[in-house]
């Protein structure tokens, strides 16, 4: 991972209930803070050095959804739920075909989603809170009880629900289509349209019903596991010991022995727990194989694939075009990258050194907000005005704190709230590339939210354009403003880099999933056997220019998108990618882009990818569309190479 997003922009879980195993929004894995009040308070802890350069760093507020856990709305929105969740299943259960037959069968269903709709907004609210709160401190006891108990009232909650998507999905072509003449249900044929596309996969209510309960002694729980094994891990580097977070982060830092140093406590500290990273990548693994026989899938990734509402021979393209690329791409980056150290091959721990003529100085938080919302102001007045209202009005969590989950995110929460930014920011060029991603993110939540909670949230295959685009805007400012040649050539290397990171890598990643979960159907896989397989991807990926010593076998357990979403990482790709087609567009287009761009990402989940990008005269489907984008970044190699 490189530090992006942890969950983008997740679907609605009602949405998903029928395959994913939760028909209620589950507490958010990935995002975060902890209650203030905590023994843990981040606000006891001793700020470090690049924290005092930074200037005080925001935390969020997270009052908008709760005051406290303890807080009795909590309890009173919990048994509310409980009890709209068992009311719903009462009016409605096994009556779905003959209601919406009737003469105002439109009429009729449109309640019932609305109905359905309003307590998945409860739900999101409630989940979100206490997957913030845990993301925030994971290691916090009371903290880890509470996003438990959570997740295990929803889970029970929508036990009653389950059946709604299941039944509505046997309901007759004809019926439906019919029902759907009535406006006020015409307004949910996007999400009815997309729901009948799991039909083929979907098992009847009884197993539906045991999948569901069991998500929470199963996957649920290994991916808890995870959450509270990393966050608790501690990384020996000279006299200090860290969390995983500074760590990574020494691996970007100008004392090369600090970056070494950092290597071998990441490989030690992995290699003494790699049998229960092991364990958790591949009980995790058969525990999707099982639900993937069950239903029906053929390939291991087809399941994300339908999540995604992406053809597979779509993604087939895109890996097979960045595979065909990395020669000309990352391999060809890193043995310039090697020449200006002075090496004819990089150690894997100096593969993100920064530069030996990049600037040194550390970014504070206020020149950082200035960067990216001037950036965004130049685009579009409209959009610099959402993203500023995370810092007006406190969405963003920015400190590096003991427990808190490493990376960053920006979590939709729920359409009747706002979204949330988490980071962990340290002053470095990328943190304000993640701030710019994020907030693109975020910009795109706030902007789908009006569709509410069953058709905002937006499938992969667009998750990561507004934020890859609002990095590039933010990139091009910076260049553009940048007036010394060294600087320009760290600027533009440093974001050959990112766009590495982002597109070579997480299909390596992708590439290293698909090998895991392929082998993974004939037995159990030592970490060993993982290492190799990590191995193999890394070595095609990097190329020969960068060298890969003993240690960087066990890289692959602090990855959390192969716990949290299987598969996920293609998505960062083909953001990227379409993103430089995109901006590619931006440059020669006459006025109204940035209103068509908006316009875009506010249809949030209402339209397929396909048709969203029509306007801008781009096809994903074309065999030359990968192409064209890879060639930006092979055109950025070129012209660093043309620098010396």
């Amino acid at each position: 991972m490189n530090s992006r997003s942890k969950s983008a922009s997740n679907k609605s879980a009602l949405n998903k209930s029928a395959l994913n195993k939760s028909a209620l929004k589950k507490p958010a894995a990935k995002p975060a803070l902890r209650k203030p009040s905590t023994k843990k308070s981040a606000a006891k802890a001793k700020p470090s050095k690049a924290a005092s350069k930074t200037g005080k760093l925001p935390e969020w507020n997270l009052a908008d959804l709760y005051s406290e856990i303890d807080a009795p709305e909590v309890a009173r929105d919990l048994e509310k739920m409980d009890a709209d969740c068992v009311a719903f299943e009462t009016d409605y259960k096994g009556k779905l075909a003959t209601g919406t037959a009737n003469e105002d069968g439109g009429k009729w269903l449109a309640e019932a989603v609305r109905r359905y709709e309003a307590i998945d907004d409860l739900a999101g609210r409630l989940g979100s809170y206490a997957g913030l709160v845990h993301a925030g401190d994971s290691v916090d006891p009371k903290i880890s009880k509470f996003y438990g108990d959570v997740s295990e009232r929803l889970t029970a909650a929508s036990t009653h629900l389950l059946f709604f998507a299941l039944e509505l999905n046997r309901v007759d072509d004809d019926i439906l289509n019919r029902a759907m003449q009535a406006a006020e249900l015409a307004h949910y044929r996007p999400w009815i349209e997309d729901l009948r596309k799991e039909k083929p996969y979907q098992l009847d209510d009884k197993l539906e019903q045991l999948f569901l309960e069991k998500s929470q002694t199963g996957y649920s729980a290994f991916n808890r596991l995870f959450d509270q094994t990393i966050s608790g891990l501690r990384f020996k580097v000279g006299a200090k010991e860290l969390a995983i977070e500074p760590t990574l982060n020494l691996l970007q830092d100008r004392d090369g022995a600090k970056r070494k140093a950092a290597a071998e406590a990441l490989a030690k500290t992995f290699k003494a727990n790699e049998r229960t990273f092991a364990l958790i990548t591949n009980t995790l693994a058969k525990d999707k194989d099982i639900s993937d026989r069950w239903r029906g899938f053929q390939d291991v990734a087809d399941s994300r694939h339908l999540n995604n509402r992406v053809e597979r021979e779509v993604v087939d393209a895109l890996v097979a075009s960045v595979r065909a690329a990395y020669p000309k791409l990352s391999h060809r980056y890193y043995a310039l990258k090697a020449k200006w150290f002075g090496k004819k091959r990089l150690a894997y721990w100096d593969r993100n050194a920064p530069l030996p003529f990049a600037a040194t100085d550390v970014i504070g938080w206020p020149d950082a907000r200035n960067m990216v919302l001037t950036a965004y102001r130049g685009f579009s007045p409209k959009m610099a005005d959402i993203a500023e209202r995370f810092f007006t009005d406190r969405w963003i969590d920015a400190p590096v704190r003991p427990g808190k989950v490493p990376g960053a995110f920006s979590h939709p929460t729920t359409p009747s709230a706002h979204p949330y930014v988490l980071m962990n920011y340290q002053g470095k060029p990328r943190d304000v590339m993640t701030l710019a991603h994020e907030l693109g993110h975020g910009v795109h939540q706030v902007l789908a939210a009006k569709n509410g909670a069953l058709m905002a949230p937006t499938p992969l295959t667009l998750a990561e354009t507004a934020s890859v685009f609002g990095e590039m805007l933010t990139f091009r400012r910076l260049l553009a403003q940048t007036k010394s040649a060294k600087q320009r050539q760290a600027l533009l290397a440093g974001k050959v880099e990112d766009m590495i990171n982002t597109v070579v890598r997480q299909i390596a990643f992708y590439s290293f999933e698909r090998a895991v979960h392929t082998e993974r159907k004939n037995g159990e896989l030592t970490a060993t056997r993982l290492g190799e397989l990590w191995l193999s991807v890394q070595g095609e990926s990097l190329g020969p220019a960068i060298e890969i010593k003993a240690g960087y076998e066990n890289y692959w357990m602090y990855i959390p998108h192969f716990i949290h979403s299987p598969f996920y990482v293609y998505a960062y790709a083909f953001g990227d990618c379409l993103v430089n087609s995109l901006y590619a567009v931006y440059e020669h287009a006459a006025e109204g882009f940035a209103e068509r761009y908006l316009d875009m990402l506010a249809a949030g989940g209402t339209k397929h990818y396909s048709e969203l990008l029509r306007p801008f005269g781009l096809d994903a489907k074309d065999p030359k569309f990968w192409d064209g984008g890879l060639s930006v970044i092979a055109g950025m190699i070129d012209e660093l190479e043309a620098m010396g």
